[in-house]
């Protein structure tokens, strides 16, 4: 079995989460992988950093097989989950949820209470992975306008005891 460790990402990792991201998106029909749509990977880390949050990687075997971040939004207390991706082979590890208890632990330590997130309406493991951990499906959807024709679905996540 090979070995994976999370850690923060840092800017050297774009490339590295180029081909997490295009890989699967190769996994779903029509959905494009256009480098121009994500800029964040020109320098991920501090991307993330100066919106308030932090991204964190999953390496297995020399590879970047996982990916998730998070970022203060502009509503006290709510933030909101990027750049969620496993790789097909690291799938079931658990390594979602353990990059998403890294997330919460900043968000605990910075006393929020929500977590929102949009999701391409395409990505039904993703979906179900989501309402698996308590994340509620919201009415509303939003149009991108890029190279996919991505329709999301948002979600939310609001603490047990408030808001």
């Amino acid at each position: 079995m090979s070995f994976s460790f999370i850690r923060s990402a840092r800017d050297d990792d774009g490339p590295l989460l180029a081909k997490l991201i295009a890989d699967v998106f190769a996994d779903y029909e029509n959905c494009l992988y256009e480098p121009s749509e994500l800029p964040e990977l020109d320098h991920p880390a501090s991307y993330y950093a100066a919106k308030g949050g932090q991204m964190w990687v999953v390496e297995q075997d020399g590879e970047l097989v996982g990916s998730l971040a998070i970022a203060q939004t502009t509503d006290d207390g709510i933030f909101e989950l990027f750049k969620v991706y496993v790789a097909q082979k690291a799938r079931g590890q658990g390594l979602a949820w353990s990059m998403f208890q890294q997330a919460t632990d900043l968000i605990d330590s910075r006393e929020g209470f929500a977590i929102k997130l949009w999701t391409d309406t395409r990505f039904v493991e993703g979906h179900h992975f989501y309402e698996k951990i308590g994340f509620e499906k919201m009415p509303v959807t939003r149009r991108l306008n890029d190279a996919s024709d991505t329709w999301e679905y948002c979600y939310m996540l609001r603490a047990r005891d408030g808001a």
